[in-house]
């Protein structure tokens, strides 16, 4: 391939300039960041200091570790513009404003490298028009690459090339977006707000009209707007917060005009009710979260504690929250899918089912109608709400869901009508947006040629959803599956609630083992699902305890020290592939792998203090063995700073909030693996699998473990002491710290002494059991099953 991005400049240090800047510091790439200068200031960086350093304070973080800063360089465009020559790619993230991008485009086009790639930004602008009047060469490496906020996080990255983009120049920055930032890639038609916008605002801008003419509160619309019909808790209002109320305006007035042929967004974006809102919010500069009040309004309560007031949206004021209650959504809320949550809210009649019914039906109308004009199939819109807007499904996945035939008929009943290629679909006998195979897509309607077209599979990637229920699955229970993913490499998921370990857990996990012994090359351990694990199964671990079930207790927690140090010195490699949570059991398993292949978005660590014990799945063990042990190997080390590294790490249940932070900790080696698309990541474990086999892998030699003593034991509970004097931890937390650190100096040990590694997991078990014992451990685990907020008591 004859592209490739080794340096980076991105020109913009507003939002979303530096995040895109943050964004490939997290990929690795070096990057430096430009703005203009400052005319007010003696500090000509002035601008772009300050919007880096809002960039790094920003919650949540937009670095996956503070130490990737290194990978940015800051400058302004009158004295550091020569490195623009020295770029591979040249991303323009300034202000909406057509003659001033193209302006900055005839500076790039007059220093650029040949191969260099430029692209745009913008949300709304034409992206052919901002390279008018360039050169040949600029026009054939020039596409639109739009972002959404925060690019760490959001996973779509709607790519936009014009008539006269390289087709190399796409599809390299296609395979970019998707294999090195870790997106899902939307092609788009170079129309107004391309796709994610266009139906966020085609939408939203009938839900407020709709909101308002109705009376319903801003309590009522979120409540209703969030988790129930698939989407964020950020719902509605709060989203709008989130976003900006100034931002949202914008993007809404800008695209007014350029969609002058859409009947349906124009009336919409015209309405006078939502028109008089916003420009009162505008003028009374409440802004949303930037200010600290928008729709709603951050106060401090008698007790001094944050609450949030809602927009009274008669009389403009903010007012305490309120608790809406309808019968619809009691019901809806019990019912275990999507499908089923919609089916009950479109079937009831109460104030909270005509909404739902409105949202739902009118945004169906809206994406059928602009198809062709921004997409020939369902699949990029869908692809679009999902990845841009954290919708459990886009609209037409809803739709097929509903059954689209039947769901017209109410559309036109109530006053929604959909698009006229959608009854000519159906007169023709297709009756789904989707072709599928089981529960799988494997085509989609295009509405041009007017019959499926087939969806592209990736070639040599592993989907679990593909060979469920085939002979590829090869043992199942009700916790765990095993799989033949070919190669010679077998797999296992959990499927649990929360993946939390349970006994089926250990038992495929323990057949898998068996297994791979004799019929496999080497064994993967991962899922599709949103996390890892969550850790043990606390229900079963209290009600244990509270029964008085020690020897059951003990063989469980036998189990896992015992599955876990058989995967440690396992003969063939064992690849664990954590993505979401990997919490306490979670974490234990992932460090006794041969190799670990981690998603970028992990959320990882020994967490068990919250729950009133110790880590006892070998966890303790594995971080005295990653943490002190590679120092005590150096004649003369001083052990104090990395026993309290580890039991701080411990004792403070500290988690890591991306996979960079993981390695920091200790938690991952410096040969485990990163890998930034969620998508990949078992594909990747399992190529992992295959070249450690392929290369002779044998497993680490049996290791002792430094245990430094009862002086060491005595400073670990002065320390804890010190905590419980200074308010920072409670009596209780003082007295598991204790615990752990009795475990950490290897018991009552007189000196400083190497032990081996089960006599570690006896003490960690055993600390374990005690815990467990008592009251208020007891009290903490109910309180985490019930509330899912940890008790300090």
């Amino acid at each position: 391939m004859k592209y490739h991005i080794h340096k980076a400049v991105v020109i913009g240090s507003g939002t979303m300039g530096a995040a895109i800047a943050a964004h490939l510091a997290n990929i690795g790439v070096p990057v430096t960041l430009l703005d203009i200068v400052a005319k007010d200031s003696p500090d000509k960086n002035k601008i772009v200091k300050e919007g880096w350093d809002r960039c790094i304070k920003a919650k949540p973080a937009n670095l996956m570790s503070a130490d990737l800063k290194s990978f940015i360089t800051l400058g302004n465009l009158e004295d550091d513009f020569g490195v623009v020559a020295e770029a591979d790619w040249i991303c323009e993230v300034i202000v909406e404003n057509l003659k001033i991008k193209q302006d900055l485009m005839i500076r790039i086009d007059e220093v650029r490298k040949p191969n260099a790639i430029v692209t745009t930004n913008t949300s709304g602008i034409p992206v052919k028009a901002i390279a008018e009047g360039r050169s040949k060469s600029f026009k054939q490496h020039f596409l639109g690459t739009h972002f959404f906020n925060p690019p760490r996080y959001l996973k779509l990255l709607e790519i936009i090339p014009t008539a006269d983009t390289s087709k190399d120049v796409t599809e390299f920055f296609v395979h970019f977006g998707e294999f090195n930032l870790g997106k899902g890639i939307v092609l788009c038609k170079d129309t107004p707000n391309f796709i994610g916008n266009r139906v966020a605002f085609g939408t939203g801008a009938f839900a407020l009209d709709f909101i308002l003419n109705n009376d319903y509160s801003v309590d009522e619309v979120d409540s209703l707007t969030g988790p129930l019909m698939g989407r964020p808790k950020t719902a509605t209002f709060r989203l709008i917060d989130l976003v900006g109320v100034d931002v949202w305006d914008h993007v809404g007035k800008n695209l007014a005009p350029l969609i002058a042929h859409d009947k349906l967004g124009q009336k919409y974006l015209a309405a006078e009710k939502p028109r008089k809102l916003m420009d009162t919010l505008l003028e009374r500069k409440w802004l949303g979260n930037k200010t600290k009040v928008g729709f709603y309004k951050e106060v401090r309560g008698a007790d001094g504690k944050k609450e949030f007031y809602s927009l009274d949206l008669n009389t403009l004021e903010h007012v305490p929250a309120g608790k809406p209650r309808f019968d619809s959504v009691k019901a809806a809320k019990d019912a275990e899918t999507l499908k089923e949550k919609f089916q009950i809210m479109l079937g009831a009649d109460d104030k909270a089912a005509k909404l739902v019914k409105a949202l739902t039906y009118q945004s169906f109308q809206y994406v059928s109608t602009i198809i062709p004009e921004v997409a020939d199939t369902a699949k990029p819109i869908d692809d679009a709400v999902r990845w841009g807007f954290m919708h459990e499904a886009g609209p037409f996945e809803i739709w097929d869901m509903l059954g689209v035939k039947e769901t017209v008929k109410l559309m036109k009943k109530e006053g929604y009508p959909a698009a006229k290629w959608v009854d000519e679909m159906l007169k023709n006998g297709i009756e789904t947006f989707y072709q599928y195979k089981g529960d799988n897509k494997v085509g989609m309607y295009d509405v041009s040629k007017k019959k499926y077209v087939k969806i592209k599979q990736p070639e040599g990637f592993v989907f679990l959803k593909d060979l469920r229920g085939t002979k590829k699955e090869i043992s199942k229970n009700a916790g765990a599956s095993l799989f033949d993913i070919g190669d010679g490499v077998a797999l296992v998921e959990f499927h649990t609630k929360m993946n939390a370990l349970d006994e089926d857990i250990f038992a495929i996990t323990s057949e898998a083992l068996d297994r791979v012994e004799n019929e496999f090359d080497g064994l993967v351990i991962g899922n599709e699902g949103e996390h890892f694990s969550a850790g043990a199964n606390l229900f079963m671990v209290v009600v244990a305890s509270q029964q008085g079930m020690w020897d059951q207790l003990d063989a469980s927690i036998r189990k896992l020290q015992g599955m876990n140090m058989r995967m440690r010195y396992f003969p063939k490699p064992v690849v664990v592939a954590p993505a979401g949570l990997a919490l306490g059991g979670g974490c234990e398993i992932t460090m006794h792998a041969s190799r670990v292949v981690m998603a970028a978005e992990t959320y990882i660590g020994l967490v068990e203090l919250g729950a009133g014990v110790i880590p006892a799945g070998a966890g303790t063990k594995e971080y005295m063995r990653r943490i002190i042990n590679p120092v005590m190997r150096v004649e003369n080390a001083e052990p104090f700073p990395f026993i309290q590294k580890a039991f701080l790490q411990i004792g403070q249940a500290k988690v890591a909030t991306s996979a960079e932070e993981a390695r920091g900790m200790g938690i991952l080696n410096p040969q485990d693996r990163i890998v930034v698309n969620r998508d990949h990541l078992l594909t990747e474990a399992k190529k992992e699998v295959i070249h450690m086999a392929a290369t002779g892998y044998t497993a680490p030699a049996p290791e002792l473990i430094y245990a430094p003593g009862r002086d060491m034991y005595g400073a670990m509970k002065i320390g804890a002491w010190s905590f419980k004097e200074g308010n920072y931890i409670t009596d209780y937390d003082s007295h598991i710290a204790t615990k752990l650190a009795y475990v950490m100096a290897g018991g009552d040990l007189s000196k400083p002494t190497w032990v081996s590694e089960q006599y570690i997991l006896d003490l960690e078990r055993e600390a374990f059991l005690s815990l467990c014992g008592e009251e208020k451990t007891q009290a903490r685990m109910w309180s985490l099953l019930q509330t899912g907020k940890p008790l300090r008591n």
